[in-house]
């Protein structure tokens, strides 16, 4: 197990015997058992249901706090934001975003974001983080897609099972959610997802399945419903295909307001109602006393109640939180401060890093960047380059519900408050030096000034940016999802008249998730450069791939389409929400269809240039190693770096699947001039489909095609293998 220390020097090196106490990894699922049932079986009916029941919204310290038990005495369990830290925190990071982190491509780095963020929830005394968030994006405009890991189930399966393995190496519960079909915020509690099994399996719960085999010790069920049932409350989901087929073993939470019926959930496999309200705020449940009442009724069976009682308090065994866990040190509804815990340690670093990695170069036209060392002036235009203009705290608003100054991260319920903000003409203007004449406005709307303050400067860099969040807050009239897929605040406007005034202009562009870009064949733009939502060291990030400091590596974790009409998928207005789509979700549509897209998935550029040859296919019968591939990767370029190496298989004919799914990925540093070997093993579940008739996996028989490349598009090389019974 991977271990970190809110006290060692490195917030990534193991923790040493003088450092905080910690646990020294999860237990295993069978002793975290044997540990619960021995305090269940002593525990009443009513101290059971207690286990299961939220005291309600705004009345506890954390967003959820479960009843304690005296005698057998069992604590009050909290559970906080965000998939992306300690929301209502202070003192805490306010890190990447997952959607930024998937775009590194990079399990060690995934990893590790989930390990700090583990480490800071446990030094504020939070018993289950409320993350990660692993739903796939389904529509581009989807408003919380940013919180996952982007449009394919296996790179968000990896975000997940590196997320959840660094969450709770630190002793903390992670929560994969919304299990599942929760893919707008439009209707998101007046709709029904529906969706054919074979996509259930194939896409929409491949994530979950990974979070459980990495050992997931909660799963939130969503507001939606699935195939006509509310989703809180759905026997397959939640019995027969998560606890059942995929053996998940600790407890299944609803989302906050979720839980739409009393017994028919409780008898369903919901194991906790969050925040324990019917309506949030109302002071009314439909378990507490009330499922007390059902089990004494008959409605419910107490062996239910039991289990509920038992998955809770397992997860909380297995992550060793009966060993001295902290206080609660957030400070979320019920008191004016919380006690002062500083959970920060060195984490600006990895976000730093992540940030860097995470940025992907689209474009780089006559090698414009990184800039060169004779450059002496930059021209920044754009709000997006700068601060909050209204002198607020960097957050801007409450829970980012605005869009005031540069875009680090989306608004709702996962977000976290910046400690700071590092904006980009910051960054940029610390890292050129006194040397370099910088020049800014963030004016958006006054064209005239932003052509002036680019014309006469070696390069112009011009910021712009498009919002989506939660559907509880509105920005600019978009509840939640995005309106359209345009830039905000004037953006094609402003980035035409800067490129119209200089002829080395860089445009670049925060996001959650992709825009349009009808500027793009302007030949006076020569680089475009994409940061997603890089946190609190944003300008930092940024800076250190323009000045060539980091060698670029980040890749797309979706698909930037020339035209909006070429996506598939859009927010739907209907109650029914049909997953026409099937498997053909992101890339997949865009190469059945033989769409040529702006940018592909898994695009992304370098400093470098990398050579891949000398493709080898192996086979067996080894259920955890059907296929071995092979390829040797070499620098050919001037500049040391990473690439991203990415393999995709083809199926056979027959089989009923897109033309190529994602199936490995490497991220490799090379210094130039060198090479090295990438292998990737393909196991028994990479070449499996979902057979609906036979309800379960199998391997096709016939000729598979393996692909690997530096892109969904960008296949370098290929070869066969043939598998049969």
């Amino acid at each position: 197990m991977k271990l970190l220390s809110l006290t060692t020097v490195s917030a990534f090196l193991l923790a040493t015997a003088s450092a905080a106490p910690h646990p020294s990894g999860p237990i295993a699922w069978d002793s975290a058992y044997e540990k619960a049932e021995a305090i269940v079986s002593k525990m009443s009916l009513e101290q059971k249901v207690g286990l299961a029941t939220g005291k309600g919204w705004e009345k506890t310290l954390c967003v959820g706090n479960t009843f304690e038990a005296t005698d057998p005495d069992f604590p009050s369990l909290c559970l906080q934001d965000s998939p992306i830290g300690i929301r209502f925190g202070d003192n805490v990071t306010a890190g990447v975003s997952a959607i930024t982190a998937a775009a590194t491509f990079d399990k060690d780095l995934l990893y590790r974001r989930g390990a700090y963020m583990g480490v800071e929830a446990r030094g504020k005394g939070v018993n289950t983080l409320l993350g990660p968030c692993v739903d796939p994006m389904r529509a581009p405009k989807a408003g919380r897609a940013w919180e996952a890991f982007g449009e394919d189930p296996y790179l968000n399966g990896v975000g997940a099972a590196e997320t959840v393995a660094g969450i709770q190496d630190q002793g903390v519960i992670a929560t994969a959610k919304h299990f599942y079909g929760n893919n707008q915020e439009l209707n998101r509690k007046n709709s029904s997802s529906d969706i054919s099994v074979r996509a259930v399996h194939e896409i929409w719960t491949w994530p979950y399945a990974r979070a459980v085999d990495a050992g997931v010790g909660s799963i939130m069920c969503s507001y939606n419903q699935l195939n006509g049932t509310w989703a809180c409350e759905d026997e397959y989901a939640l019995t027969t295909l998560l606890k059942g087929e995929y053996g998940f073993k600790g407890f299944v939470q609803s989302d906050w307001g979720a839980q739409m019926s009393g017994a028919k959930s409780a008898n369903a496999g919901l194991d906790m109602t969050m925040p324990g309200d019917i309506v949030m705020g109302d002071g009314l449940s439909w378990w507490g006393a009330n499922l007390t009442k059902m089990v004494k009724d008959g409605e419910v069976k107490e062996e239910r109640v039991t289990d509920m009682a038992t998955r809770i308090a397992a997860a909380y065994y297995k992550m060793r939180q009966d060993e001295g866990y902290p206080e609660i040190a957030v400070n979320s509804f019920n008191r004016t401060e919380a006690p002062y815990v500083n959970v920060q340690g060195d984490h600006a670093k990895i976000v730093r890093e992540l940030g860097a990695a995470g940025l992907v170069l689209l474009s780089n036209k006559d090698n414009t960047l990184p800039l060169s060392k004779k450059i002496k002036s930059i021209a920044i235009v754009g709000s997006d380059a700068g601060p909050n203009p209204d002198g607020l705290n960097p957050a801007n608003c409450a829970d980012h519900g605005c869009d005031n100054g540069t875009l680090a991260m989306g608004w709702g319920s996962g977000t976290v408050d910046y400690p700071y903000l590092v904006t980009p003409k910051d960054g940029i203007a610390k890292r050129a030096g006194k040397k370099v004449d910088i020049k800014y406005t963030f004016e958006d709307w006054d064209l005239e000034k932003a052509a002036e303050t680019a014309k006469d400067a070696d390069v112009a860099f011009v910021f712009s940016n498009a919002d989506a969040g939660e559907e509880y807050i509105s920005v600019d009239g978009n509840v939640g999802d995005r309106n359209n897929l345009t830039l905000w605040h004037n953006g094609d406007n402003l980035i035409k008249a800067v490129a119209d005034a200089n002829e080395n202009t860089v445009v670049v562009i925060h996001a959650v998730g992709p825009v349009l870009m009808p500027w793009i064949d302007h030949p006076n733009i020569k680089a475009v450069v994409w940061p997603g939502l890089p946190g609190q060291e944003s300008g930092n990030s940024l800076a250190d791939v323009l000045f060539g400091d980091v060698n670029p590596s980040g890749r797309l974790p979706y698909t930037i389409a020339k035209d909006e009409s070429d996506y598939n998928t859009d927010h739907d207005p209907n109650f029914n929400v049909v997953y026409s789509e099937n498997l053909n979700v992101g890339y997949k549509h865009f190469d059945a269809e033989n769409i040529e897209p702006l940018f592909a998935f898994g695009h992304g550029l370098s400093y470098s240039t990398f050579k891949y040859d000398d493709i080898k296919v192996s086979t067996s019968k080894k259920e955890d190693n059907m296929a071995k591939v092979s390829a040797k990767i070499t620098n050919t370029g001037k500049v040391d770096g990473h690439e991203v190496a990415q393999v995709y298989v083809g199926f056979p004919e027959g089989a009923g699947e897109p033309p190529r799914l994602l199936r490995g990925f490497e991220r490799v540093f090379l210094k130039k001039g060198k090479s090295t070997s990438v292998s990737f093993s393909l196991s028994k579940m990479d070449l499996s489909i979902f057979d609906e008739d036979k309800n379960d996996w199998v391997v096709p028989d016939g000729e598979y095609t393996v692909y690997v490349g530096a892109s969904s598009r960008d296949l370098r090389l290929n070869a066969t293998f043939t598998l049969s019974k």
